[in-house]
């Protein structure tokens, strides 16, 4: 069966307001460095109300990635949701420009704004993100096109969505329709703090996928073991494993076989998106099936890039950076 798409994501729709700031200011503001923290409402607004020369972009940790192999030439789909004010037309426009397509309409009427992410970056590169997920937190299976789920190749999973009941089953009905479409689904494990809250269903969730995608750090709350065990268990439990470790090699197993590719470590301007666009390097190199170690060399050419400017989402032509490495 021809497939509509060949890389579909679903996960939190968030605007990314980025400003430039100190360590002193994220003291004074209470905000924790290098981490994100959910937000409320009135916390956004205190936080939004306080930065310096915003710059405003489409993000969400999946859509991002989805923006990359959009930008790398394949044929992808976003599922998320936002309200149909200023910012969720920005973003659903914004999409469509970058050519992915943005699946599901600007909610009409909703009672929550379009989700925004606060990201407040300090002179050594690292990103504090403080997000309120507005009407992104409603997402639920209801927004799932089965066309669109079941019609994707590879389908790309936010583990975020499991903070909401709603997100959870948007997530369990988007990968049931893929696979029986014929497609792989796999997830990205997010963040450490998300991974312990849940880590019982991310560890089901290895078992049933068939790729996960996480740093040291995600690997190592999930087994709450040493990195080396964790991933050892992890290639028992998971059709394949990828593991970043930043500033340090990549480790990618599927079965017998592991590859480590090395890491060429780059001074960040600002790391927001590196996770994004290293997974978007890996997935257009599985999409297109390359080795795994080329799927792991274009992570990290792809997450090079992005470090390397402010926002999360790639400025050059990351294809021809490929070509130059001779991986295409």
């Amino acid at each position: 069966m021809s497939q509509t798409f060949q890389v579909v994501g679903i996960g939190n729709a968030i605007v990314d307001v980025i400003t430039q700031c100190d360590d002193s200011f994220l003291e004074l503001m209470g905000i924790e460095k290098g981490i994100m923290q959910l937000v409320e409402r009135k916390r956004g607004e205190m936080l939004y109300a306080a930065m310096r020369e915003r710059t405003q972009v489409a993000g969400g940790s999946v859509a991002n990635t989805v923006a990359g192999l959009g930008a790398l030439g394949l044929k992808t789909g976003f599922i998320g949701r936002v309200h149909d004010d200023v910012l969720g037309q920005f973003y659903a426009k914004s999409f469509a420009q970058n050519g992915s397509a943005f699946v599901n309409d600007p909610v009409e009427g909703g009672e929550l704004p379009t989700s925004r992410s606060m990201i407040f970056v300090t002179p050594d590169g690292e990103r504090s993100m403080n997000t309120y997920l507005g009407i992104s937190s409603e997402l639920g299976p209801f927004d799932v096109p089965d066309d669109v789920a079941g019609g994707t190749d590879i389908l790309f999973l936010e583990g975020y969505l499991y903070d909401k009941d709603k997100g959870k089953e948007a997530f369990e009905t988007a990968a049931r329709l893929c696979r029986q479409g014929g497609g792989k689904a796999g997830i990205a494990l997010s963040d450490p703090f998300c991974v312990d809250r849940h880590r019982n269903d991310f560890r089901r969730l290895v078992k049933d996928l068939d790729y996960v995608i996480g740093n040291e750090h995600e690997w190592e709350s999930l087994y709450q073991t040493d990195l080396s065990t964790a991933l050892e268990q992890a290639a028992q439990d998971s059709g394949m494993v990828v593991c970043t470790r930043s500033g340090h090699d990549v480790v990618l197993v599927r079965g017998e076989e592991e590859t480590v590719v090395p890491v060429t470590k780059v001074a960040p301007v600002d790391a927001t998106g590196a996770g994004d666009q290293f997974a978007a390097g890996f997935l257009y190199g599985y999409a297109t099936g390359q080795p795994l170690a080329v799927c792991g060399r274009m992570g990290c050419i792809a997450a090079a890039e992005v470090i390397s400017h402010y926002g999360a989402r790639p400025e050059t032509d990351v294809k021809a950076l490929f070509a130059k490495a001779g991986l295409v």
